[in-house]
């Protein structure tokens, strides 16, 4: 499995944490930025993260920052990303079974690090049901 994972400075230390956590795993994990705490501009990395997983067959992007909003907006102007604001572990799942979402977002300010953990193994575990989300999910491109 290849994950790509950014954000911004309000997610840099969850961000720090995830990467040990998944390599600790065994999982492949590109550190796509921010490399500090300074502030710096959130979708120079959400659009990092983006470009790798649609250049990556079978890739998926975590991205963190302090609402969330900011990376998920910028992602999904990506054609063929799906990314998903995350804030419970029923979303994380939804997100994956009905949506074939292939990136996470999480907010730093709002979820704990355990939390934050918790959605993202959840994310990572749960397939696509396919089925009659499968053509909804086709007509989420507008190319």
């Amino acid at each position: 499995m290849n994950i790509a994972i950014g954000g911004d400075h309000a997610g840099f230390e969850y961000k720090q944490k995830l990467i040990f956590f998944l390599e600790g795993k065994g999982i492949q994990v590109t550190d796509l930025g921010p490399f500090s705490q300074e502030s710096c501009d959130y979708p120079d990395f959400a659009h990092a993260v983006a470009r790798h997983v649609v250049s990556h067959a079978g890739a998926v992007g975590i991205l963190i920052c302090g609402s969330g909003v900011g990376v998920c907006v910028t992602a999904n102007k990506h054609a063929n990303i799906r990314a998903a604001l995350c804030w419970n572990k029923e979303v994380a799942i939804l997100a994956r079974q009905h949506n074939d979402a292939n990136i996470i977002c999480l907010p730093a300010r709002f979820v704990s690090y355990d939390l934050a953990q918790e959605m993202i193994e959840l994310f990572l575990a749960t397939p696509f049901e396919g089925g009659r989300h499968q053509r909804r999910v086709d007509k989420i491109n507008q190319g």
